[in-house]
């Protein structure tokens, strides 16, 4: 189940006017809840399980890459980093999974620094729990920079791409 889904999920219960909803699949359990004195505003709890024969190998890049991201937090706050990035438009990631900048080892890369790209091109493949998931622009322009390296585990809302939009 992709993000797009969830979050039609989440929709479709908010204006059903249910209380409460609980969904069971193989590998995750999904639990939305909306407040019964306003429906418009869906209180959302979304747990993932992940099977005991792979936490140890999926503990272990996050372990990792905390302490990266960490040491990345302050440079934006540069001045002159801030100001050279600001004209731009950042792609984050809309899940938590391994960035993949091809869609098979023996293929190109989706996209490349100074690439066109238009609103819908699909720029990586972000894998969670074994799905791999297309990550499509929602921006037309220039591929600027890319921010992650290929094979690398990535959180949600960490910026992936800057794209020049003019």
């Amino acid at each position: 189940m992709d993000i797009k889904e969830i979050q039609s999920l989440i929709k479709f219960v908010a204006k059903s006017g249910a209380s409460e909803v609980k969904l069971e699949m193989e590998d995750i359990k999904i639990t939305i809840r909306t407040g019964s004195n306003d429906s418009s505003t869906p209180e959302t709890t979304i747990v993932q399980q992940i099977p005991v024969a792979q936490a140890p190998t999926a503990a272990a890049p996050v372990a990792t890459h905390a302490a990266p991201q960490e040491a990345s937090a302050p440079t934006p706050s540069a001045p002159g980093k801030a100001d050279d990035d600001s004209k731009y438009i950042t792609i984050k990631s809309p899940i938590i999974g391994t960035f993949y900048r091809k869609p098979s080892p023996d293929k190109p890369p989706f996209v490349e620094v100074g690439s066109s790209i238009n609103q819908g091109d699909v720029l990586c493949v972000i894998e969670a729990m074994k799905l791999f998931n297309d990550i499509e622009s929602e921006v037309s322009g220039k591929i600027v920079k890319i921010l992650v390296d290929d094979s690398s585990p990535v959180e949600f809302d960490q910026p992936l791409f800057l794209v020049d939009p003019s």
